[in-house]
């Protein structure tokens, strides 16, 4: 039962929280306390209730329950994980989560700017809002600093696929190893994760299709490992052109099967990291002279952009590439597809050409 009694030093309200624990709070003034009293009672009624007390968790404290609760593949774990550690934690790890104020979350933001991609600072505070997400739900705070605050602009970079001759370079340049990996890269479009976890069973080599069923995992700690693909959508079945057919075949006369059944290996059959075959890849982009900021899923793209100049719908690239929607496939290629304008001129021209009358030309002739 809520309360007001006059006591000594002023006047003390006396309320139970809605898990019904006894709380206690003291005022100068009777009309002051009789304030915060409807304040408590009305925000217990509309589930609103926050125990000044739980905000006193610090961040680190918050954040470390917050992770551990959460469902994500591990590779995503680890990369928050490490934006916690790397990022936030430096600023805000000892403050107490309520302390912290929109204005300094803002500083923030602004700092990484300083150092970091306008890309990978929206990848650290879409992982800190849902810190702050979270501790609202929870009833540890009443709202979120990171309502409002202002991100750093990106720029929307459009996809420039490889030309067919700098595909060519790559491939030959690859060592012979690794040479299929580029041929599947560019003539099936496989994220670089999904190309090093194929697996012998996913090739069928008489229909000539790849069943993609998972990626081949790296993290900084423990073995690499197979694990599924990036979205539920990213699982599915390629058609292979005979260049890549070839290719794989070609490979697995000369290179054995390793762990697991995987096609591409290191020499001595293990799974080849990622940070591995990045070393490959950038002495492959400066045996090709090509640019060095060339990176292996720019074959994905080149991929995707063959497709597109042959005619494939929207929806048939979506489905090759794994992509989540077509909305997806739409903002990283949209700007491949040819231009409309003429096919519009033909259209209309078809349609109208024929039965405009003679005379309404001849009567524009007059004017």
């Amino acid at each position: 039962m809520s309360s007001i009694a006059k006591v000594s030093n002023g006047y003390r309200v006396r309320y139970r929280d809605p898990a019904g624990g006894s709380r206690s709070k003291t005022f100068p003034k009777q009309n002051h306390a009789q304030a915060f009293l409807t304040s408590v009672d009305s925000s217990k009624l509309q589930g609103a209730y926050i125990d000044v007390r739980a905000g006193k968790i610090t961040f680190a404290a918050f954040a470390a329950a917050w992770a551990a609760g959460q469902v994500y593949r591990e590779s995503t774990a680890v990369l928050i994980e490490s934006n916690v550690r790397n990022h936030m934690m430096p600023t805000f790890g000892p403050r107490t989560i309520a302390s912290i104020r929109p204005s300094e979350v803002q500083a923030w933001i602004r700092g990484l700017g300083e150092h970091l991609a306008p890309s990978t600072v929206r990848v650290v505070v879409q992982h800190f809002r849902s810190i702050f997400r979270a501790a609202v739900r929870d009833r540890v705070i009443a709202s979120s600093p990171c309502d409002g605050v202002r991100l750093p602009q990106s720029e929307q970079r459009q996809i420039e696929p490889l030309e067919v001759s700098d595909v060519l370079a790559l491939i030959d340049a690859l060592p012979d190893r690794y040479r299929g990996l580029g041929v599947l890269g560019a003539g099936a479009g496989l994220r670089p994760g999904e190309a090093l976890g194929v697996t012998l069973d996913e090739i069928d080599f008489l229909r000539r299709s790849l069943t993609v069923r998972q990626q081949l995992v790296t993290l900084p700690t423990g073995p690499p490992r197979l694990a599924p693909p990036k979205t539920p959508t990213s699982s599915r079945t390629i058609p292979l052109p005979d260049v890549v057919i070839a290719a794989l075949a070609g490979h697995l006369e000369r290179f054995d099967p390793g762990a697991h059944g995987l096609v591409f290996t290191l020499d001595d059959g293990s799974p080849i990291r990622r940070n591995y075959f990045g070393d490959i890849w950038r002495a492959t982009v400066k045996r090709a002279g090509l640019p060095a900021t060339t990176r292996a899923h720019d074959l994905r793209h080149f991929y995707a952009s063959a497709l597109i100049r042959h005619g494939e719908s929207v929806k048939t690239i979506q489905a090759r590439l794994g992509h989540k929607s077509a909305v997806v496939t739409l903002d990283t290629y949209g700007h491949l597809w040819p231009d409309s304008e003429d096919r519009t001129r033909r259209a209309l021209d078809e349609v109208l050409g024929a039965t405009v009358s003679p005379s309404c030309h001849a009567a524009e002739g007059d004017e």
